[in-house]
């Protein structure tokens, strides 16, 4: 089963190479951190299962998605999926020792539950890790999320929930800055027939279709103009940095 969307990026799509490289780069950068009993908020289609449940005593991902969930449960029997609509939890305090959350917030609600409620599920102790796009780098409104946020706005958020937060980010490399910066140009030709400002004055329902539409047409377009530069960019292109503007992604470390 798939469920891919421009949204949630894919491996198998050429012209996703760089947002899927992207995305994988939180995977990646936890693995130092992963211990014990390891819950995994938003597991989507396990783009990062195999490289973080091997390092935890125990693991569950949760997803709103039951087909997904079926699938996860069939392909990686070793561990545990549960189909969930969060938060809150239903799950009891105070029982993992890591939880990661990558590219998740942004489509929560209530964001402040969201925090309240990892908080309490994790151990004393633990420690949970959080990504998100950082808003300075956005190109357009994207209708799939309820809020986008800059680093001050999120270490003051978690702040509230959490004595240490640490903010860091995902840098981007030459190459990837190039690629993003094409993509830059191109979304901004696109914008420039919003005359009316349509893509902040609509509902987000009926943003969703079109924003498909155009983010896998311009994709294609990106490909098409630089396949060597898209099929190349790879994990060496994104690094762990302090805040910077210029990260592509947030990224935030907490303990409780």
């Amino acid at each position: 089963m798939s469920v891919y969307t421009t949204e949630i990026a894919s491996d198998q799509i050429p012209s996703d190479n760089p947002i899927h490289q992207r995305l994988l780069k939180a995977y990646h950068v936890a693995i130092p951190f992963i211990q014990g009993d390891l819950l995994e908020l938003g597991c989507g289609e396990g783009r990062g299962v195999e490289l973080l449940a091997p390092k935890a005593t125990s693991y569950l991902g949760l997803d709103k998605i039951q087909g997904v969930i079926d699938h996860l449960s069939e392909k990686y029997p070793q561990y545990q999926f549960e189909s969930s609509v969060f938060p809150p939890f239903k799950l009891p305090d105070n029982s993992f020792d890591t939880i990661v959350t990558f590219q998740v917030i942004e489509h929560i609600k209530e964001d402040a539950l969201f925090l309240e409620e990892i908080h309490r599920v994790l151990k004393p102790g633990g420690t949970a890790l959080i990504s998100t796009p950082n808003n300075k780098q956005t190109l357009s409104r994207n209708p799939w999320h309820e809020r986008e946020y800059i680093a001050e706005e999120l270490t003051a958020l978690a702040s509230k929930y959490f004595d240490h937060v640490e903010m860091k980010g995902i840098g981007m490399s030459e190459r990837m800055t190039e690629y993003h910066e094409q993509n830059r140009v191109s979304v901004n030709k696109i914008m420039r027939w919003d005359v009316l400002d349509l893509q902040h004055r609509l509902p987000a329902a009926l943003l969703r279709l079109p924003y498909e539409f155009l983010n896998r047409r311009n994709r294609n377009k990106l490909q098409n103009q630089s396949n060597d530069l898209v099929l190349s960019i790879n994990q060496d292109d994104f690094y762990l940095n302090d805040v910077d503007d210029q990260n592509v992604d947030l990224f935030l470390i907490v303990k409780k």
